[in-house]
């Protein structure tokens, strides 16, 4: 026991957390002593970690094959998931596959089983279909976003995901939105329920009502944004054409931003997302796949740009501001004459007329073309920046490193000298070319 205590207190300490939230404690008791466990609890609570903690505990470290499939319903959330698991160092194996990348690269990747294996329905069922590694080890089931990966659209796929895994003896599903179905071929019997979402001080998030005179809101979503200052928020669309609209307007008037959306290659989104967290872009353009499963830092405010058509979109875009004890706005903004749907109550409305000081854009984004598999570490790109590049600690925001690539918050103004400088520089015995992104 003292020695799980060590190994979890090591792995807290690899992921800069001080300790565990009630939820996650009471997760990794639960999750432990149980069968079937369900676990609600709100968007940015920490649900990853409540269950690879315990998930851990169940691997067993001689076993070759896979132990544990986490199956999730999007891209973003597969690659997050993983970097978790990796940045926990436990020392096992694991990989995702997901669909937008090349079905080659998982086969490499897969060519030695991982413990765990995370993916989304598609592409698991594409393995599984081609027999490319056995399933008889597979004992645990985690269904992360289980409202989304057991809805209708995936519900043949996970029939048949289910169908293939004849073993399990441990199923995890986890949700921050409560009274989802749970159909019967996940064979969740009488499973332990952990439900934190009735804690969420619903006080914590406020929600405004902000009129526009016209049926085109663009304006006035201009007004909002200069209203709300330099404060890091997303503004959600129901279609990507609407994106490409609100972005084109944006730019015009100079609103530093990234989008993110489906219909976006998979290395585009990444990118998008980057930028985001480092500060390039102070705005997240998106659909509601933003609305869950991507990891981005705490927002001080979401727009509701068009109004989300069912309840629990807008429940799930919320759940991205005013996260734990944290405080933040939805703005629902709304054409004078149109009617709000009965899920969005008792909001109040709010003058924007007062604008808030506007601060240039300070960080850009630099591309390096090595990562870890050079065997490149963080430290020694911050070491080519402050010895090559003459910059001090100030100077360096957020490096983000990858498998083959690394990217690095720069002050805006000296992007380009730094790229004159950097380019072509030796980076561990690789050459590494440094561009803008």
């Amino acid at each position: 026991m003292a020695n799980r205590v060590k190994n979890q207190q090591d792995i807290l300490d690899k992921l800069n957390i001080e300790a565990l939230n009630p939820m996650q404690e009471e997760a990794l008791v639960v999750m432990e002593g149980s069968t079937n466990t369900v676990l609600l609890s709100p968007t940015g609570t920490g649900k990853t970690l409540a269950f690879l903690l315990p998930l851990l505990e169940f691997l067993n470290p001689d076993s070759e094959h896979i132990q544990a499939l986490i199956v999730v319903p999007s891209r973003e959330l597969a690659i997050q998931i993983e970097q978790v698991v990796r940045s926990m160092g436990s020392g096992y194996k694991v990989n995702a596959v997901y669909g937008g990348r090349p079905i080659s690269k998982d086969k490499i990747e897969l060519k030695h089983n991982p413990a765990i294996l995370i993916g989304t329905p598609g592409r698991l069922l594409d393995h599984f279909d081609s027999e490319r590694f056995s399933r008889e080890s597979i004992k645990t089931l985690i269904l992360d976003e289980f409202d989304k990966t057991l809805e209708d659209g995936f519900e043949e796929e996970m029939k048949a995901i289910m169908h293939y895994l004849p073993n399990i003896n441990k199923r995890i599903l986890t949700s921050a939105t409560q009274g989802v179905k749970i159909p019967g071929f996940v064979r969740l019997d009488k499973p332990e329920i952990i439900d934190f979402i009735k804690e969420k001080r619903k006080s914590q998030l406020a929600i405004k009502t902000v009129i526009s005179p016209d049926k085109n809101k663009l304006k006035t979503l201009l007004q909002l944004m200069q209203h709300i200052g330099n404060k890091q928020g997303i503004v959600f669309c129901n279609l990507r054409e609407s994106i490409g609209e609100v972005s084109r307007f944006l730019k015009r008037n100079h609103i530093s931003h990234a989008t993110f959306s489906g219909g976006m290659e998979q290395k585009d989104r990444e990118r998008a997302l980057i930028k985001f967290r480092n500060g390039t872009s102070q705005v997240l353009l998106a659909t509601d796949l933003a609305a869950r499963g991507i990891d981005i830092p705490e927002l001080n405010y979401i727009i509701h740009y068009e109004l989300p058509r069912h309840e629990e979109e807008f429940i799930h875009r919320n759940g991205r501001t005013a996260r734990v004890n944290a405080k933040g706005t939805a703005y629902v903004l709304k054409w004078q004459d149109q009617l709000l749907p009965d899920f969005i109550k008792d909001v109040k409305g709010i003058n924007i007329s007062k604008k808030a000081e506007v601060i240039p854009q300070y960080w850009e984004t630099l591309f390096i073309s090595g990562g870890r598999k050079d065997k490149i570490s963080k430290g020694d790109i911050a070491g080519l920046f402050f010895k090559s590049g003459n910059i001090n600690k100030e100077q360096l925001g957020v490096i983000e490193l990858k498998q083959d690539c690394a990217f690095v918050a720069v002050p805006l103004t000296i992007a380009n000298e730094l790229v004159e400088k950097l380019n072509n520089s030796r980076l561990k015995k690789k050459k590494v070319r440094i561009t803008v992104l």
